[in-house]
């Protein structure tokens, strides 16, 4: 999909990959960008400093989204692209309390099934449209540092499959951003899943409107993922037992 002349939306918008994405998305020259965050202070500043719209929005709440998307629509058309970024972490294995669990499964899964069921009818009747979601590589293998994040990505990246699987034949199309360490304010939960250089937000948010132009559903900004990848799924067996010396290593 072109970007150029097309409306797009960017949860988690005030910094990080959400507001880098939406910087190259206005260098795209989409014909309007909508950041969305909670932190509403925040947004209305990013989207100020790149040329963008800000609003506030809670995805974890669906009359939220729901309302994101009827205000995008109204002020300026039906949208052409959703990206669904938001994201935090916990550190913690099985541990980490119901509260903590709840909260990565409602920003990392039911915040996608929200933006999906609020924005999905208009695209289904032009019979196109866009849905982007930040998965992580954690959703591809895992993170050492979080359990729950691990679960909640890969339930993620599910949820891309399968809108991908079952919409891809009425016009839409879905892409699962999934990078490695970025260098955001999440990058510091992660410490013990650092295998190289943090990725540079800016240089991520290129490679997803790359992915996008060419319309990939796997969008990896750090090519090594891939590598990874099929080390995992080549062999698993193999891979577990190498990942729990790395573990044994790192916490040891």
């Amino acid at each position: 999909m072109e970007i150029d002349g097309t409306v797009c939306v960017v949860t988690g918008g005030a910094g990080g990959i959400g507001r880098a994405l939406g910087e190259a998305l206005v260098a795209a020259r989409a014909a309007a960008v909508v950041l969305a965050d909670v932190d509403e202070t925040g947004v209305a500043t990013a989207a100020n400093e790149i040329g963008a719209f800000g609003v506030g929005c809670d995805v974890t709440d669906e009359v939220s989204v729901s309302g994101l998307v009827e205000q995008v629509e109204d002020q300026h058309g039906p949208i052409d692209l959703l990206a669904s970024n938001a994201g935090f972490s916990i550190d913690g294995g099985l541990e980490v309390d119901d509260d903590g669990w709840r909260l990565l499964w409602d920003l990392h899964v039911m915040a996608h099934v929200y933006a999906a069921r609020a924005v999905l009818p208009s695209m289904l009747s032009r019979g196109s449209g866009y849905l982007v979601q930040t998965v992580s590589a954690a959703g591809l293998l895992a993170s050492l540092t979080s359990l729950p994040y691990t679960v909640t990505k890969h339930a993620s990246l599910a949820l891309a499959e399968w809108l991908s699987i079952t919409h891809r034949d009425r016009g839409i199309r879905v892409s699962a951003v999934c990078p490695l360490v970025v260098d955001t304010a999440l990058a510091g939960r992660f410490s013990l899943d650092m295998t190289g250089e943090m990725a540079n937000p800016a240089d991520v948010a290129v490679a997803i409107v790359d992915g996008v132009r060419e319309e990939r559903f796997l969008i990896l900004p750090q090519p090594e993922v891939a590598d990874y990848a099929a080390m995992k799924y080549g062999d698993t067996d193999r891979w577990l037992g190498g990942m729990a010396r790395l573990w044994g290593r790192v916490t040891g």
